[in-house]
């Protein structure tokens, strides 16, 4: 169990719940939040993320992006302290888990199977089940090709804050792409330290991630401007809406000393998880300011 649990990567849930949180304080901003339509969707979003770490751990075994040369935490596939068929029905599992969750998401949502938005939400769905499997997995996975950054920035960001909005609103409000694209620069900052570390065993295994194509000094001015974009976003996003505290300003401090941090570190992996809790406090003092 215990090498389960660290192949499942707990410390990756504060980062993949961040976008539904912000999306569920956007509704209540609006007076649209429902407890039961959060609770499904955290529990969708947690088993979409663990089907996200067991489909890596295996994908990148399969495809040799774990070896004795990389940095941070050791796989269990390629450990070996979990065999490549077990951890594929893992995938198997965790992919039918999360139809069953995402279908009562749905129709708590929406009150009928039939309803437009819930096929539409539903291939969603499943869209979300293929692209955490083939990012690292299959002949071609495109995390290798460097779109690993569009996927999150998406997935974490557009899909994770304006879908969960559209669960309790069903509507699409365009000016709730501003803090939805903040969320997801941010989430993409965590994967580009990731392949800031992974720089030299990448590059031997062929997987050409954005800092394999840059080198780490630009991708450490890459990822400034994740950081500083995600923060401009915000700060203009809340001058549109009003706002009559400062409480979002507290994260900011935080994030930027990530940045900074990263120019001074050799191996960057402890920065990874403080700048996913930094994104979740982020969520919250921006969810307490609204």
């Amino acid at each position: 169990m215990k090498h389960w649990i660290e192949a499942a990567r707990p410390r990756t849930l504060p980062l993949a719940l961040s976008s539904i949180i912000l999306g569920s304080f956007l509704a209540y901003h609006s007076g649209n939040f429902h407890w039961k339509i959060f609770g499904l969707a955290v529990l969708t979003t947690t088993l979409l993320q663990i089907l996200s770490n067991f489909a890596n751990d295996y994908g990148d075994s399969q495809n040799g992006a774990d070896s004795s040369d990389r940095v941070g935490p050791s796989r269990a596939v390629q450990s070996g302290v979990i065999s490549p068929a077990k951890m594929f029905k893992a995938v198997v599992i965790f992919a039918f888990l999360s139809i069953i969750s995402g279908v009562l998401l749905l129709y708590v949502s929406f009150g009928s199977f039939a309803d437009p938005a819930f096929l539409r939400f539903f291939g969603l769905g499943l869209v979300c089940i293929l692209a955490a499997y083939f990012y690292t997995a299959g002949k071609k996975p495109y995390g290798y090709s460097g779109f690993g950054d569009i996927s999150v920035f998406l997935f974490f960001g557009l899909v994770g804050v304006l879908g969960s909005n559209f669960l309790f609103t069903h509507v699409l409000d365009f000016k709730l792409f501003l803090p939805a694209s903040a969320c997801g620069l941010l989430a993409t900052g965590v994967l580009n330290l990731n392949n800031i570390r992974d720089i030299e065993s990448d590059k031997k295994t062929g997987k050409i991630t954005i800092p394999v194509r840059l080198g780490k000094k630009k991708a450490i001015l890459y990822h400034f401007s994740l950081l500083g974009l995600a923060l401009f976003l915000t700060v203009i996003f809340l001058s549109k809406i009003g706002f009559s505290n400062y409480i979002f300003l507290i994260p900011f401090p935080l994030i930027l000393l990530n940045g900074f941090q990263l120019l001074k570190l050799e191996n960057p992996d402890p920065l990874l998880k403080r700048l996913a809790l930094s994104t979740l406090v982020f969520v919250i003092c921006l969810g307490l300011s609204l």
